[in-house]
């Protein structure tokens, strides 16, 4: 029974996403963002491409559940699946020409991210204890810092735009994006301490 009540909470989740929910929408996107970024940073990335790499698989997911192409097996299915979305764009990545010509892709960083993948990512209670905490932060955060981050990572709006209206130059608002992350980061650190 506990079972088929967890396959149905992902199935709400999914209705709810396809429903363009904001807030299934922001707790969905801020509650697997850590997981990435680990993995990015792990295997030669910087935190720019963490963002860059989750954006690009979240919209993938997103799309896929618009168009019925993906249906959960389980009850973390959804959040295995963006997973696995970014290793696989993030191993294609560090394969790339382009990526190589300034960083060495070594044995060691293909062995940990294969280890990552037999690892078990689906965790139930890591999960939930994630998303809430990282929630918490986000509440915690300040109005501008969370004003700020919810226009570029869920309104998808650009650094020009915000720019614009904040009337600073760009990279000012990159500048201040960045910060905002790292307050949220070290506001979900200092929770866990």
């Amino acid at each position: 029974m506990r079972e088929a009540y967890k396959i149905e909470h992902q199935l709400q989740l999914i209705d709810a996403i396809k429903a363009n929910d904001q807030v299934a929408l922001k707790q969905f996107y801020v509650g697997n963002y850590s997981k990435i970024e680990t993995m990015v940073l792990k295997n030669s990335g910087t935190i720019e491409h963490a963002k860059d790499l989750y954006q690009e698989s979240f919209i993938v997911v997103w799309n896929n559940l618009k168009s019925n192409t993906f249906e959960p097996k389980n009850e973390t299915a959804l959040q295995g699946y963006l997973y696995q979305i970014a290793k696989n764009k993030w191993m294609d990545v560090l394969r790339s020409k382009t990526f190589k010509k300034t960083n060495t892709l070594t044995d060691e960083t293909l062995a940990v991210l294969k280890q990552e993948s037999n690892d078990d990512l689906d965790e139930e209670d890591v999960l939930n204890s994630r998303v809430k905490t990282v929630m918490e932060a986000f509440k915690n955060l300040g109005q501008p810092c969370k004003q700020l981050l919810t226009n570029f990572y869920y309104e998808k709006r650009s650094l020009r735009d915000l720019a614009s209206e904040l009337q600073l130059g760009e990279a000012s608002v990159r500048n201040k994006k960045y910060r905002c992350m790292e307050k949220l980061r070290n506001i979900v650190l200092s929770s866990k301490s």
